[in-house]
């Protein structure tokens, strides 16, 4: 089932009428979601991501614009005729009914031509909970269940109605970091097998970027990019996006574009052709760095951090505004701990500038 928002807008009024400021929770929303993708809408808390997950369910009603399921518009379609199944933070399981019971209960309530028989109830229960790997946890109650298996229950209820569309509000937040990256590739099978279109809501990028088709990047109810999960990594549209996506997170320098030289401190790091002389914000994500004894940036070393494959060199730089600058190289270089400093050369294309007003990206030919 494709989705397409138009102009979606979500306002809520203030609540002292007199000297109060509406909030503008999400604003002028337009894109469209096609059909059986994974599309993960992603940002901080206050970003917007689960207000319009709701309007794209149907419990909150939008402001201004349209959504649309397919060519029907169902902006103002109840929830329980727009064919989703919502998947919250909290499982919201029934904690007197058996797990068959919570599976069944969405069907008990169809009427009319959607209504089915106990044995096509039972079937349907069955199915959802073999898809999600519980059918011999049938019998039991959600007190006697792990908190993945509970998650599990939760997304069976969602999938027995046959939804055209999945929606996830914070599926994992509750989970350990095991569980988490279990359910998470759960998630993405169960996705894969049915072909339901699905829109998962996180602030986790790893969460989002592992499993999605498409991510939606949002800040303070706009959004700030859209693409492909490596896209958005490897082409960042601004400062925010930069930071946000990628772990551990992308090094910011304050710099200079002079003669189209980049300059860090007091030093020429890399040739960036076609941009005008000015202050710039620079972005260098860890894997941009390589150890050089000829390279003209020049770090104190702090620590070295063994971790196998790779090494975590861990410095600082009079030009950066993050307390420590974290490199990650492979192990094949050979760093001395005992070293009070080191020397990189730079990968141009982990290199972005931005303006330092704007914070938008300010492209190099590379």
């Amino acid at each position: 089932m494709k989705i397409v928002l138009q102009n979606l807008t979500k306002i809520f009024p203030a609540r002292d009428k007199k000297n109060g400021k509406e909030t503008i929770a999400v604003s002028d929303f337009t894109f469209t979601i096609p059909d059986g993708k994974l599309v993960g809408l992603l940002g901080p808390s206050g970003c917007g991501k689960s207000t319009t997950l709701y309007m794209i369910s149907g419990l909150q009603a939008p402001s201004g614009g349209k959504i649309f399921f397919g060519e029907d518009d169902v902006t103002e379609l109840s929830p329980e005729n727009r064919g989703v199944g919502l998947v919250f933070q909290n499982y919201a399981l029934y904690p007197h009914m058996t797990v068959k019971q919570n599976i069944l209960f969405p069907l008990q309530n169809l009427r009319g031509e959607d209504k089915l028989t106990k044995e096509q109830m039972i079937e349907r229960a069955y199915e959802a909970a073999r898809l999600v790997q519980i059918d011999e946890l049938m019998e039991r109650k959600p007190s006697e269940l792990s908190g993945g298996q509970q998650q599990r229950v939760a997304i069976a209820r969602a999938l027995v109605k046959m939804p055209k569309v999945l929606l996830l509000d914070e599926p994992l937040s509750n989970l350990d970091a095991r569980l988490r990256l279990q359910t998470r590739e759960e998630i993405r099978r169960i996705q894969k097998e049915t072909g339901i279109t699905t829109i998962f809501v996180t602030h986790d990028q790893e969460e989002a970027m592992s499993i999605s088709d498409i991510i939606v990047v949002m800040k303070l109810g706009v959004v700030q990019q859209v693409g492909a999960p490596q896209d958005v990594y490897d082409d960042p549209t601004n400062l925010f996006v930069a930071k946000f996506l990628g772990t551990p997170p992308i090094n910011v320098f304050k710099g200079a574009v002079k003669g189209g030289k980049l300059i860090l401190g007091e030093s020429e790091v890399l040739d960036v052709p076609g941009v005008d002389d000015r202050e710039v914000f620079v972005g260098i994500r860890p894997e941009g760095f390589i150890p050089d004894v000829n390279g003209a940036l020049e770090c104190k070393l702090n620590n070295v951090e063994v971790m196998g494959r790779d090494v975590s060199v861990v410095s600082t730089n009079e030009a950066s505004l993050n307390p420590i600058i974290r490199s990650i190289v492979d192990s094949d270089y050979k760093i001395d701990k005992n070293d009070e400093s080191i020397k990189f050369s730079l990968k141009p294309h982990k290199v972005f500038l931005f303006d330092v007003e704007t914070e938008e990206r300010i492209r190099f030919e590379v």
